[in-house]
């Protein structure tokens, strides 16, 4: 939503005019009728104060914005559509708006955008808001729902994630004992990423239970990019590392993979398996289809709605909403589909 001049408020406006503050809500809001001339002299002191209304206007009472925000760093990408659907499909349900604020950056203006005034609650998608900008809007009482990511130490907040270990852990099993794949490549997603961090522990672990040496040169990343993984793993065929099969830690680095492997005349999965993680819509007509991990993504968006909501109407809430994965066989890993 917009901001304000911080110099004007509405009862600024309401004074110019000439009329009450119940007035200039209701003009705001659109939600009574007014005179025309009344209407005009509101809009005329809008324009002379530089007033850009939020929600708050409607709810001076109440101190309710009846906004929710979603802070993201990037909303691209084939993952934050069903997360939108779940996320949407809450808040509508409880006449909430839903907005969102992508590429939020440190300072004042930012917390006046994303603190009380604007919104009820914000929920946060995995480090798009730096650490004290939590510390600031948790200590002023500011309910925000973390996905994604563990909260920052001495910081109460509730988090909405799944099951990446054991996902990843299932993959790998499946490989190794479905396979019999000892070479595996597991390409990393984007430094310090928590989910891809806690994939590579199910991929280390898997091999470890099944006796198989890690191998520090079958890691690579693929930043959860197509175009970084089909770079990368192009480099490791180049540079002649041997490998049976490829984990990618996102669906989309698995499509580079796949195409690296294509480049370089490695039939998928006659000689090389590749599997990926978050089974997004696109993995199932992927050529061959997408052995992955399936994560309930539009889940994730409507149990984080859900608490932040909790939260906004002070009730409770669980503090971690741990959502569990499953694995999704097709083609790619070397099994017919099921």
């Amino acid at each position: 939503m917009t901001s304000q001049n911080s110099s004007s408020t509405i009862r600024d406006v309401a004074r110019l005019a000439g009329v009450s503050v119940a007035t200039v809500s209701r003009f705001i809001n659109q939600n009574a009728p007014l005179a025309e001339e009344t209407q005009k002299r509101v809009q005329a002191a809008m324009d002379e104060l530089h007033f850009i209304p939020h929600l708050t206007a409607r709810n001076l009472a109440t101190h309710r914005t009846n906004n929710i925000g979603l802070v993201v760093d990037n909303i691209g990408g084939e993952f934050f559509t069903p997360l939108l659907d779940g996320m949407v499909s809450v808040t509508q349900a409880n006449d909430y708006n839903l907005l969102i604020f992508n590429g939020i950056k440190p300072g004042p203006q930012t917390m006046n955008r994303l603190g009380p005034g604007n919104t009820d609650g914000l929920m946060v998608f995995l480090e798009s808001l730096d650490k004290d900008s939590l510390y600031h809007l948790s200590h002023i009482g500011h309910p925000i729902v973390l996905i994604h990511q563990t909260p920052p130490p001495d910081l109460d907040l509730p988090l909405v994630t799944i099951e990446n270990k054991a996902g990843a852990g299932k993959l790998v099993d499946h490989l190794i004992e479905v396979h019999g794949k000892k070479k595996i490549i597991f390409l990393r997603g984007p430094e310090g990423n928590e989910d891809s961090s806690w994939r590579e522990v199910g991929y280390r672990e898997s091999l470890e239970k099944h006796q198989i040496a890690l191998d520090e040169n079958l890691i690579n990343y693929g930043d959860y990019d197509r175009f970084v993984a089909l770079k990368n793993l192009g480099q490791m065929i180049h540079e002649g590392i041997q490998f049976d099969a490829v984990f990618a830690a996102d669906d989309d680095s698995a499509i580079g993979a796949m195409q690296a492997l294509r480049e370089a005349g490695i039939d998928v999965p006659g000689q090389v398996a590749v599997v990926g993680f978050d089974d997004q819509r696109l993995a199932s007509f992927l050529n061959p289809s997408l052995t992955t991990i399936h994560a309930p993504t539009m889940q994730i968006g409507a149990s984080a709605a859900e608490n932040i909501l909790h939260l906004i109407r002070h009730e409770p809430v669980e503090p971690i909403t741990l959502l569990p994965t499953n694995l999704v066989i097709r083609n790619s890993c070397g099994c017919s589909s099921t």
